[in-house]
């Protein structure tokens, strides 16, 4: 019984992984930089769109603040980087597993609340000035950088719930060999996971920041 049920939830983080399939994650959004570039011939990730540059400096102090809270975040997802190499290496340990939980647990308490304020106080502004100045995707739904933020907030959420989940389940089996399967899908997702963080602060550092130091006034801030 507690072998099937085990089986069911498989099944069911296996339908959330479809959901935030990592080789679809960086898949075109509409945005209007990105067309006419071919899937053979992919953009650097980390080379973004034509932005106008702006000094950290020079920001406002509530980007400042936003831009302040991945260093913290970004310290934590090299450490956690740096424990799935370590298994991979020398196997899976209690520290290692404590290693892995400590990061969950982070991300769920600081960049969580990190993402819920930037959804909250500043992209519905930006997101709004981004389409009265016409710096979207065209179609019936123009898309953003703050849908393609959001999405990734959102992707991020879910695998780091995929990934506690697998943790939990792989020791409801008592078969070593599904065991070791499951924590190493668990280890696979981390990675993804990894990826899509690190690229998303960049992204917010290097694309979404500058274009709101832009769009937004300073009395605007102040009310964020």
């Amino acid at each position: 019984m507690v072998q099937h049920a085990a089986e069911e939830q498989l099944n069911a983080m296996e339908f959330v992984l479809h959901r935030v399939d990592p080789v679809n994650k960086q898949g075109l959004h509409g945005l209007t930089a990105f067309e006419g570039l071919s899937p053979m011939d992919p953009p650097n990730a980390y080379a973004p769109p034509n932005i106008e540059p702006a000094a950290l400096e020079d920001m406002h102090p509530f980007l400042r603040h936003l831009a302040a809270e991945h260093v913290p975040f970004l310290r934590e997802l090299d450490a956690f980087e740096e424990t799935i190499l370590d298994i991979r290496k020398n196997g899976y340990t209690r520290v290692a597993d404590a290693q892995l939980r400590h990061f969950l647990n982070f991300f769920n308490e600081h960049f969580i609340a990190h993402h819920r304020h930037e959804e909250a106080a500043l992209f519905p502004l930006l997101k709004r000035r981004l389409l009265e100045t016409g710096e979207h995707g065209g179609g019936p739904d123009p898309q953003t950088p703050v849908d393609l933020m959001q999405d990734e907030h959102v992707k991020a959420i879910q695998l780091a719930a995929v990934i506690l989940n697998f943790l939990g389940l792989a020791f409801r089996f008592r078969d070593q060999q599904t065991r070791l399967i499951i924590l190493d899908a668990a280890l696979e997702q981390g990675k993804f996971l990894v990826e899509l963080l690190r690229l998303h602060v960049f992204r917010e550092d290097n694309v979404l920041f500058p274009l709101a130091h832009r769009l937004i006034m300073p009395a605007e801030f102040e009310q964020m």
